[in-house]
């Protein structure tokens, strides 16, 4: 059975828009640059809800056997990089069929 890599590539913060538009709250994102992830199509552990409803179509397109995503967009066909929908601290994955 295929499996895709999540690895977590880049965490930005944007502290002026926080400030701005942000209410305050107490907990964020637990990911960190650089940890990695192995699904089969199910959600990781500790993987965060809110970024996987972003990457599950691009990797359940992998996983059956798809990529190519936007004609030729990644080097590597079956891969895609891809970022949360935080606005305000946005997460960067790279996620690739091993």
């Amino acid at each position: 059975m295929s499996k895709c890599k999540i690895t977590v590539m880049k965490i930005t913060t944007y502290p002026d828009l926080i400030k701005e538009y942000e209410n305050p709250i107490e907990h964020t994102c637990d990911l960190k640059e650089g940890m990695t992830f192995i699904t089969d199509g199910n959600i990781p552990q500790g993987f965060c809800e809110s970024a996987w409803q972003t990457l599950y179509p691009f990797i359940r397109e992998l996983l059956d056997g798809g990529g190519n995503f936007y004609d030729g967009w990644m080097k590597n066909p079956k891969s895609a990089m891809l970022s949360c929908n935080d606005g305000f601290r946005p997460v960067t994955f790279l996620v690739e069929l091993i």
